[in-house]
């Protein structure tokens, strides 16, 4: 997505050493010159610290913001509670609860682990850590690229199946975290996925959704994106997600440092929501907040669970920001002698709002006054729609196209499969797709593009299937879905009576019609003998169809 543009002065730089020398203490980034550097091993909170704050009065995002033209679909944005190949995390502090979370999706969570370390060094540390903790590590694939946080929802990929294929929009991070905004053009071409930037500056938090293309975030939105009306934001969403967005009042930032939906909510179905409830803070913005949520999604047919928050000496303690990996629920909680005894009603309304799942407790105390908790520091990876078997999605050409002769075409397309796909076959068909005979490409590379010398025929029924193959030989194929014209040299017909490029019913009647013709001009007349006759109907019924487009 588009990077944070910034200059450098001597004003800032002693502006920064300034600022900098409390920043390790505090767990903050260093502001060294125009850039901000985020020590290893630092807890930097999920909301702005006060360096980032500065530095962002300093050197505001730019706008208008970098973006690709949306998916051209069928698009379906991935709900969390949808099948999962892999939760995605990222090596930076609270190992301890990323251990936990390791240990438990790749067993009881039947998921892969993607997990993000900035070297190799930092890989053998956290191997060592999650095989001590029991996680299944045939499961665990490492990632070497710099991560500046722990909090991979709010810079992490959100997912859509493009056709039957895997594929990852991407926003401007809310945050001036440049190594955490890179990170997900990195991912895309580490899983050979597609890849899109919608406009948008956001963190991933502040987001929900259904597997019905509904999807839900606070107003936070709207002040992140100053230029955009909420309509304008919906629209966005629509085009690069399909999907129906409701916007929600955020909590005051006294509240909550985020203002993100998943501090609140949780969908966990496709009619099945749970939401905060404020018992100790009756009447509040924030108990307001979500008692107006819950109306309105019962309102909408959904069930509504509620599930108790806190407001501890400044900690927002909240249940709503679990992680559902398949059959598996991590659910926050809390050694805070004040919340402590929500504990087992958190687990109580769990159990009954996803009663087939196994819910797993883990302790939050640490990571909650940074404002996050489990849901925070994972991202979901759906799991491929193919299964092992590779997937191909044709971009263009898709019907409707007229081409020339030797016109240069770039065929498009993207692909996705379990392990990797190989490479693909490009075939042209000229009957609707009913046989594939004329195969223009075989085993070219899968890099999404291919340049197509339309050849010299002509079709009104033209289509192309592309093949794609990976190593254990499982193949998946996408074809056009009606007609393109290759507007080619029509046959020589020696049967075309009507002079119309084919031989058909309306030749023979015409001939039929001049039957006994002789010595004049005679329409009928094929072989130039003269005469409309046998020899001429021979001729005709031998060259039936030519021409005739299938």
């Amino acid at each position: 997505m588009g990077r944070f543009s910034v200059s450098t002065t001597m004003i800032v730089g002693v502006v920064a050493i300034l600022l900098c020398s409390t920043a390790a203490a505090q767990d903050e980034p260093i502001w060294r010159g125009d850039q901000l550097i985020y020590p290893e091993g630092a807890k930097i909170p999920r909301g702005l610290t006060e360096v980032e704050q500065a530095y962002l009065e300093r050197y505001p995002p730019p706008f208008p913001l970098r973006s690709t033209p949306p998916p051209t679909g069928p698009i379906h944005c991935v709900a969390e509670y949808e099948p999962m190949e892999a939760l995605l995390i990222a090596w930076e502090g609270w190992s301890t609860i990323l251990n936990q979370i390791g240990a438990n999706v790749t067993t009881t969570g039947d998921a892969d682990l993607y997990v993000v370390v900035d070297n190799s060094y930092e890989q053998t540390t956290a191997y060592n850590s999650l095989a001590g903790a029991g996680t299944d590590m045939d499961r665990v694939h490492f990632v070497i690229r710099t991560t500046d946080t722990v909090w991979i929802r709010d810079y992490g990929p959100r997912y859509i199946y493009e056709g039957q294929c895997r594929a990852i929009i991407d926003h401007e991070y809310n945050r001036p975290r440049p190594n955490d905004n890179a990170f997900n053009s990195h991912f895309s071409t580490y899983k050979n996925h597609a890849y899109y930037e919608i406009p948008l500056v956001h963190g991933g938090g502040n987001y929900h959704l259904d597997a019905r293309d509904n999807s839900y975030t606070s107003r936070l939105i709207c002040e992140e994106n100053p230029g955009l009306s909420e309509q304008e934001i919906h629209d966005l969403w629509q085009a690069y997600q399909n999907v129906d967005t409701t916007f929600f009042d955020k909590f005051p930032q006294y509240v909550d440092w985020t203002g993100h939906i998943d501090m609140w909510t949780q969908v966990c179905g496709d009619y099945d929501v749970i939401i905060s409830d404020w018992p100790y803070d009756s009447g509040s913005t924030q108990d307001q907040i979500c008692d107006d949520a819950a109306v309105w999604f019962a309102s909408v047919g959904y069930t509504v669970y509620r599930i108790p928050a806190r407001l501890v000496g400044g900690t927002h303690y909240t249940y709503t920001n679990m992680v559902l990996c398949n059959d598996l629920v991590l659910l926050p909680y809390y050694t805070n002698s004040q919340v402590q005894p929500h504990n087992t009603e958190a687990l109580a309304v769990c159990q009954a709002a996803m009663p087939d799942k196994t819910i797993v407790q883990v302790n939050c105390e640490s990571i909650i006054p940074s404002a996050g908790a489990l849901h925070c520091i994972v991202m979901h990876v759906p799991e491929p729609p193919g299964g092992v078997n590779p997937t191909v999605y044709l971009k263009n050409l898709r019907g409707g196209e007229v081409l020339e002769p030797d016109e240069q075409v770039e065929i498009q397309w993207i692909s996705d499969d379990d392990e990797a796909v190989q490479d693909v076959d490009i075939l042209l068909s000229t009957d609707s797709g009913a046989t594939v005979d004329i195969t223009h490409v075989e085993g070219t590379a899968d890099d999404g593009s291919y340049i197509w010398t339309v050849p010299d025929i002509y079709t009104t029924h033209a289509r192309l299937r592309l093949v794609v193959h990976d190593a254990d030989d499982n193949t998946g194929s996408d074809e056009s879905d009606a007609d393109f014209t290759i507007n080619g040299t029509p046959p020589e017909c020696p049967g075309d009576v009507d002079g119309d490029g084919d031989t058909d019913h309306a030749d023979l009647g015409l001939l039929l019609a001049d039957w006994g013709c002789s010595g004049g001009d005679c329409v009928g007349d094929l072989n130039g003998d003269g005469t409309t006759g046998h020899a001429d109907l021979g001729i005709l019924l031998a060259d039936w169809n030519c021409g005739v487009d299938p």
